[in-house]
């Protein structure tokens, strides 16, 4: 937590000082579009009276031919003729009566000849001035604005393309919008999705969104009236905005693998000391094992009573058998083809002559043949501690039954018990390890079964039903083997 504390507040810290920077930077552009804007207005101002003085020569132009065609009484036509061999940028065409072209005066030089561009030329000359006829020769003047005139407005048009090109790209790695003064119609976008700009909700959405975080800039272009750029947080500052989160995701996929990992070895390190002590068991109970085998013959000698001996054999045959189980607990136990309503029968025969006479044992088969594959030393085991189980909940008084049949392919054997019942929330933490509910006990015994079930007979054991105050059916599943029972076999076992 401590690690996880420092980490997050150092990456807002360097989040929050970037943060600052890219505000910087944003507010630096917004200004710098206000002064450009002003300038292109300012140019606009100079560009305008240049226009205005273009198109006063053009008119003095036309005045003078005027005056040549109709002048005055007395009137010297010295000045007024070098006025009109004096233009320099204002193009003329002069034609004869008979409408061939006479002068060609401001033309490209490449189109001096042309006489496709001059009649093209005529024709947007007549529609933007009326011609000027010379009655007394039979002439028709034509004339245009001025060439300086008309690279004026090329040249404002390109400073106006140039300044919303520049405002739009250089901004500072910022989302922009440009609208028309309707706020409708996109002009120019930068880092924003194109379907976006096409669907007109998205679009206003995306608008109000950045209205909410900065205000638009309202700028005034020539010959567009009032524009609005709306800007947005800069793609880096957004993701800045995740990166804490992210960084503590990252964290915590860091502490829970550590956390897997020093589980995984806790948890091999406690199955290697239980391994240990139940070899070390095996092996201590190996010596008195061996004494009581041969203690047997001997007593058979001096004329014990037989029956006596039986019971005997039966209980050294017992201990072998759970030697045989504590000396198999962390190897790989080696499954063999046994009937299950034999192994269970078989159980129950021992150790209903030990528990309370009180409880009763039943087994009950619906197979012909329950084969399953098992390792009888373990899963003796395996109803040694369901029976010790059921008859403590039932308290030395009730009846337990066991039901052998197959359901989906699968082989089950449910022990139902007449005891005390478990709560349903309790229903998988009753094999957790520790879970008891005698005073006296380490809460081993179902999670041993368990253990032996799931993950050396690849089976599954669960509470199928349990009532409180009427008892528990633990069921267990395994699959059927394929094996048939042949004499061989039976006699082998």
């Amino acid at each position: 937590m401590v690690i996880a504390g420092v980490t997050l507040w150092y990456s807002n810290s360097i989040a929050e000082k970037i943060r600052q920077e890219e505000q910087l930077k944003v507010k630096l552009w917004s200004e710098a579009i206000q002064q450009r804007a002003q300038l292109v207005n300012y140019t606009q101002a100079l560009f305008e009276e240049l226009r205005r003085e273009e198109r006063e020569k053009a008119d003095r132009l036309a005045t003078a031919y005027g005056l040549i065609n109709d002048p005055p009484p007395d009137m010297d036509l010295t000045f007024v003729t070098e006025y009109l061999w004096s233009n320099k940028t204002i193009p003329v065409l002069i034609y004869d009566g008979n409408d061939s072209i006479l002068y060609r005066i401001n033309l490209p030089p490449e189109h001096q000849g042309n006489k496709a561009y001059t009649d093209s030329l005529r024709e947007v000359m007549s529609e933007r001035n009326e011609p000027i006829p010379l009655q007394d020769v039979g002439h028709t003047i034509y004339y245009n604005d001025s060439y300086r005139f008309s690279e004026l407005k090329a040249v404002m048009q390109n400073l106006i393309n140039s300044f919303i090109s520049e405002t739009v790209i250089n901004s500072a790695s910022v989302p922009v919008i440009l609208t028309d003064s309707t706020r409708k119609r996109v002009l120019r976008a930068e880092r924003i999705d194109s379907v976006v700009l096409t669907e007109p909700d998205l679009l206003q959405q995306r608008l109000s969104r950045m209205a909410g975080q900065n205000p638009p800039i309202e700028i005034e272009l020539p010959e567009s009236g009032k524009n609005y750029i709306y800007y947005e947080d800069s793609v880096i500052l957004n993701q800045l905005q995740y990166f804490p989160m992210v960084q503590l995701v990252l964290i915590g996929v860091f502490l829970l693998t550590a956390y897997l990992i020093f589980s995984t070895f806790r948890k091999a390190e406690q199955n290697q000391v239980w391994v240990g002590m139940a070899k070390e068991t095996a092996h201590q109970l190996g010596t008195p094992l061996s004494s009581l085998m041969a203690w047997v013959p001997l007593l058979e000698a001096q004329g014990v009573d037989q029956s006596t001996l039986t019971e005997i054999n039966k209980d050294v045959d017992r201990l072998n058998t759970i030697t045989e189980r504590f000396s198999k607990i962390g190897s790989r136990p080696g499954l063999q083809a046994e009937r299950l309503d034999f192994m269970v029968q078989q159980s129950f025969d021992y150790l209903k002559l030990r528990m309370s006479r009180k409880v009763s044992f039943a087994v009950s088969c619906s197979l012909q043949e329950p084969l399953v594959n098992m390792s009888p030393p373990l899963f003796g085991w395996v109803l040694e501690n369901l029976v010790k189980n059921a008859v403590d909940a039932m308290e030395g008084s009730g009846s337990l039954k066991a039901e052998i049949g197959e359901e989906s392919g699968v082989v089950y054997l449910d022990i139902t018990d007449s005891g005390k019942g478990v709560q349903k929330s309790q229903f998988k933490t009753v094999f957790e390890p520790g879970f008891t509910t005698k005073k006296r006990g380490w809460g081993l015994g179902l999670s041993l079964t368990k253990r032996i079930i799931e993950d050396y007979h690849g089976g599954k054991i669960f509470v199928k039903r349990s009532e409180i105050g009427k008892g528990t059916t633990f069921r267990i599943q395994l699959k059927r083997s394929i094996q048939t029972e042949s004499p061989d076999t039976e006699q082998s076992a």
